[in-house]
């Protein structure tokens, strides 16, 4: 048995009653790599001292991807985040289709995208991947499912492979998170298939609940040998909340993810 992929947790949502040096310190002790959320709310200096391999953090502070105001403003947040990524050793910054505010409710909410936003859209992503290029970072384009975040411009899955695929340069890959996969199209393992040439990294949380592996209805064992039989071996990230105990759920994220490499 071993670790087939590169696993990752999510720092945010663990051991809550704790500084965030000090969870970034908890999972790379426990071999795993960090992710972040908005990085302002951070120490820097301090999370520079952990020497942790920081897998993901947000890619921006506002901005939006299907207009020229907003994408004006989500290139010129991309380009400071970068570098703040770059001080930490970041793999990847994730991007939304649009801001999110409290709560994860979207900040430019649309029921309908049309046409032109969709190549809007697609031009602005083809303008963070030649900052991506200067800058020698990789952004990601995360799905998001539209009861927790309603009205979300390219949420869904489909609307994030359709972008990145149409993109299709390698600064641009596609955060596949498979909590919001399950809530907005299920067929997961189809959904990886589809995805596969374009991943970036794969996120996992159950359902219901956004908990660790073994807490709702997803099969992380079963989607764990699927990937490994698409030839995946790239980052898995948890970004879930423990139901219980932070190091437990860990555990349970880890055993779902270890599989047999015979």
């Amino acid at each position: 048995m071993g670790q087939a992929f590169q696993l990752a947790a999510c720092a945010e949502m663990l051991w809550p009653d704790r500084p965030i040096d000090w969870r970034a310190a908890r999972l790379t002790e426990r071999g795993l790599g960090v992710g972040l959320w908005n990085w302002p709310d951070h120490d820097l200096a301090k999370l520079e001292k952990v020497g942790a391999n920081f897998t993901i953090m947000n890619g921006y502070l506002e901005g939006r991807l299907a207009d020229d105001e907003g994408a004006a403003m989500l290139l010129a947040s991309a380009r400071k985040t970068a570098q703040v990524g770059k001080r930490l050793g970041v793999d990847r910054l994730n991007l939304h289709g649009t801001g999110l505010g409290d709560g994860g409710i979207p900040i430019w909410q649309h029921q309908v995208v049309t046409g032109a936003m969709w190549l809007k859209a697609r031009d602005t992503l083809n303008r963070i991947c030649d900052l991506a290029a200067e800058e020698g970072v990789t952004f990601t384009l995360e799905n998001l499912n539209l009861l927790d975040h309603p009205g979300c411009p390219f949420g869904s899955t489909a609307d994030v492979l359709a972008l990145v695929s149409s993109v299709d340069r390698p600064q641009l890959r596609i955060n596949l998170d498979l909590y919001h996969t399950q809530i907005g199209e299920g067929d997961l393992v189809r959904w990886c298939e589809k995805c596969l040439p374009w991943i970036g990294e794969v996120q996992v949380a159950d359902n219901p609940g956004r908990c660790e592996p073994g807490t709702g209805e997803i099969n992380y064992h079963h989607i764990a040998r699927a990937l490994k039989g698409l030839g995946y071996n790239g980052p898995v990230a948890m970004e879930a909340f423990a139901l219980g105990d932070s190091d437990r759920a860990v555990d349970a994220f880890v055993d779902a993810f270890t599989i047999d490499q015979g």
